[in-house]
């Protein structure tokens, strides 16, 4: 039958009738505050029907814990976090910490059930008699149940719901209540409720409340700093006393007040307490959560882009953000704070972060991919001379910069294309600066490019004029390695670099296969260029660049998450090739001589992109591989030339002078405490190249001669002109290379033809000849392989 409604009976008669049917429902135990004046509409059908439809069980919100991100020595990097929470066990909280709380909460605590109906009625005549909420009768495990509805609330919506002043939420927080109750004991309710409530001023739980507020554990909580903290849940924001000292220190002293009365502490307790000042502002400790607040943001954040992408912590970005912030996990990296040290040292010495350009680096060790460092000019920040970007990271999230055009350390790839061809370390072209180029076709994966009708690059410094590829790689000679990358194809050299961990960092593609790649294009960064190299020290072992190495769960137990990944991208024969190559830059005539140190073998390779917007150096020893840039970071992007760097103007920038002094003091710093080491020595076959004998032709009508040739497996052109030969007028005077030295298989062998002149009288002026693709000049007055014409060559700027 359906009860009267609240006009027809007396407000005392309502409760007394509302509490006798939850009491037939089975939901009766203790404590709910309900507005008294609320009451009239709510019927005690409504109320049954509610009560019967919830669950008799009541599943417990998982706390939301925050993580930690250490460095590789177990140093904080940062906290991450939804809410500052550590949990402890209710015997790692001090005792009078626990009795604050249930005198100013709920002091029948332990003498009722999941009601007090004691304290309920006295909550509703106070309503009454005010006409509003002024007291509630909420007890403990009701106050836990709501917390954590509202922690289970995942929309806005739910939240409403959660929060919501109606009669059917308070009879469902009842139900849910008597279920709480029925599962745990008095004490496993008090421990949930002291790690669930908020403290206010971004403090959850009672240890990180203990740590943030007085830099103690929850253990070592004295009756004052208990008093606080008790008091602080009714009103978290209201009584932060980093916000309001003295409304905390009334509300404190309320909770003492109340303790006295209940006889929980004694009069002297409670006057001693009451002249404690409410905290120490020294003592507070901030909550620095997010990458931002750390010592390592740029490397933090990249970090967490990484994490973001593990499907292992959830099926879309926003699960496993939430789960970063929420899980309690502990997530050690690669970072090396001394190497970082280094790095930055190393930085700040070379650059300040008010200049116009920019300066960066990343160092990481070969064989295992372990990032080490990363260190950048401007810091982290909106403020004039910071930003948010990560300059040594790809654009693969929104703080990646998304690189620099990297010059001539792209090289590197082709020199490790043409050894692993079987071309010479002692392989000689002719290249002159200007070298007219334009409509040489290249060979590509997907066919052939053309270069432009008056493409005609040059040299940024002087060599001989047959260099080596040794010679060439120590000048950086662009006209040698133009001619090298079309003799072994764009394709060979793109399908290296993208093994080696090279793409366009900024539209996350492959590398461009045109005529200029030899001379570094596209945009990449440090990150990746260290990573690449590190894999030439390593012998060929390409290690994909890592910075996460374990994770763990608040339990402890592993996470599932990547480790090393490795894979042999180049032979060791041919690393060890290119290792020759590049450490002889660094000798004496090299354009990295002056970056030489210590006893270890090094190897580097200078860049410097056209108009000099952006310069590195990048180098390694067997120990440690890094990547440093100084560059224009700003559009529309402009020469270095006149901008600053250190505070002075930048006359000259080269990928030695400029960024070269970067990378020698971070690795300098970086090495010490590593043993010598060495590379390991190219076999006999590398160094000569897998070369196959070359049919003699002197003397043979150059057309013949170039058949012959062709059957023999190479390619074949013939230089136009003359030259001074005793072979006959018309006929062959000599390939290039010689019928002495062999050529790899497949390989271009020029054909010079003969004056029919003694070759010691003058030769003629320098003539072209059209080789398979376009135009390559020849000069006929500088004979490649021959050591008689060293004054050959020219000058001129271009990448370096």
């Amino acid at each position: 039958m359906r009860v009267r409604e609240k006009g027809d009976r007396g407000v005392v008669q309502s409760v007394v009738l509302f509490l006798g049917v939850s009491v037939l429902s089975g939901a009766l135990a203790a404590g709910l505050a309900i507005p008294f004046a609320g009451l009239a509409g709510f019927t005690t059908e409504k109320t049954s029907t509610t009560l019967q439809d919830l669950p008799q069980q009541f599943d417990e919100v998982p706390l939301k814990q925050k993580s930690v991100i250490l460095a590789a020595d177990g140093s904080v990097i940062a906290t991450l976090a939804e809410q500052n929470r550590t949990p402890v066990k209710l015997a790692q909280v001090a005792p009078i910490m626990q009795k604050a709380i249930v005198a100013i909460e709920d002091d029948r605590f332990y003498e009722h059930g999941a009601l007090d109906l004691k304290g309920t009625l006295r909550a509703l005549m106070q309503n009454q008699s005010a006409g509003s909420v002024q007291q509630g009768g909420s007890s403990i495990t009701q106050q836990y149940v709501k917390i954590s509805l509202v922690e289970k609330a995942k929309t806005p919506e739910e939240v409403a719901a959660a929060t919501a002043d109606n009669y059917q939420r308070k009879v469902a927080e009842l139900r849910y209540a008597i279920a709480v109750e029925k599962q745990y004991s008095k004490q496993e309710i008090l421990e949930k409720y002291l790690n669930l409530a908020n403290f206010g001023d971004g403090a959850w739980g009672i240890q990180a409340a203990a740590q943030h507020y007085f830099s103690v554990n929850a253990s070592q909580l004295t009756l004052p700093q208990a008093a606080m903290l008790a008091g602080l849940v009714k009103n978290p924001t209201g009584y932060d006393p980093t916000n309001n000292a003295k409304r905390a220190k009334d509300r404190r002293d309320v909770v003492i007040k109340r303790m006295l009365e209940l006889h929980v502490i004694s009069v002297s307790q409670a006057n001693s307490a009451l002249k404690t000042p409410v905290i120490d502002p020294n003592k507070v400790r901030s909550n620095k959560l997010g990458c931002g607040n750390g010592p390592y943001p740029f490397y933090c954040e990249y970090v967490v882009s990484e994490l973001e992408n593990n499907a292992a912590f959830g099926k879309t970005k926003t699960d496993r953000s939430n789960y970063l912030k929420t899980a309690g996990l502990t997530i050690r990296t690669s970072l090396d704070p001394k190497i970082q040290a280094d790095a930055q040292r190393s930085i700040d010495t070379h650059s300040k972060p008010t200049d116009q350009a920019i300066a960066a680096i990343t160092i990481i060790e070969p064989g295992t991919g372990l990032v080490k460092a990363m260190a950048q000019s401007r810091k982290y920040g909106s403020k004039r001379g910071q930003t948010a970007y990560n300059y040594n990271a790809p654009k693969t999230y929104p703080g990646g910069y998304g690189g620099f055009q990297n010059g001539s350390t792209m090289k590197a790839f082709t020199i490790a294309a043409a050894i692993q061809k079987g071309i010479p370390l002692t392989y000689k072209i002719n290249s002159p600066s200007p070298l007219p180029l334009g409509g040489t076709k290249f060979s590509t994966c997907n066919g052939t490019v053309k270069t432009p009708d008056d493409y005609s690059p040059k040299n940024s410094t002087q060599n001989v004029a047959d260099p080596t590829m040794i010679q060439a790689a120590q000048k950086s000679t662009n006209t040698y390695f133009l001619q090298l990358s079309q003799r072994t194809g764009l394709c060979p050299i793109a399908k290296i670099a993208a093994s080696l961990g090279m793409y366009n960092a900024q539209s996350l593609g492959p590398l461009q296969q045109v005529p200029s790649m030899t001379l570094g294009v596209d945009l990449v960064t440090p990150l990746q260029l260290a990573g690449a190299y590190a894999a030439f020290a390593a012998r060929g072992m390409y290690c994909n660049p890592w910075v996460v190495t374990s994770v763990k769960d608040a339990a402890g137990k592993p996470v599932s998450t990547r480790g090393a990944d490795c894979k042999q991208a180049l032979a060791p024969e041919v690393a060890d090739g290119v290792n020759a190559v590049l450490h002889q830059v660094m000798e004496p005539n090299g354009t990295g001589g002056k970056l030489k140190f210590g006893n270890s073998d090094l190897a580097g390779k200078t860049g410097t992109i056209n108009e000099a917007k952006a310069v590195w150096y990048a180098g390694y020893s067997t120990k440690l591989a890094a990547a440093a840039t100084v560059a224009d970071a700003s559009l529309p992007y402009s020469p270095l030339q006149g901008q600053t760097l250190n505070g002075h103007g930048i006359h000259d920038p080269t990928g030695s002078g400029t960024a070269g002094p970067i990378w020698e003091a971070a690795m300098k710093a970086a090495l010490q405490g590593y043993p010598t080491t060495h590379f390991v020595a190219p076999s006999d076959k590398i160094q000569r190249g897998d070369v196959k004998s070359l049919p003699f032709v002197n003397g043979m009508n150059p057309d013949d001669a170039a058949n012959k040739l062709r059957q023999a497996g190479f390619d074949v052109a013939i230089a136009s002109g003359t030259v001074n030969s005793e072979e006959t007028a018309g006929t062959v005077a000599y390939t290039d290379p010689r019928q002495r030295d062999g050529a790899p298989d497949g390989s271009l062998v020029t054909i010079y033809v003969s004056n029919g002149n003694n070759k010691n009288q003058p030769n003629k002026p320098q003539n072209t000849t059209k080789p398979p693709g376009g135009p390559t000049t020849i000069n006929p007055n500088c004979p490649p392989w021959n050591p008689k014409y060293p004054n050959c060559g020219g000058g001129g700027r271009g990448h370096g």
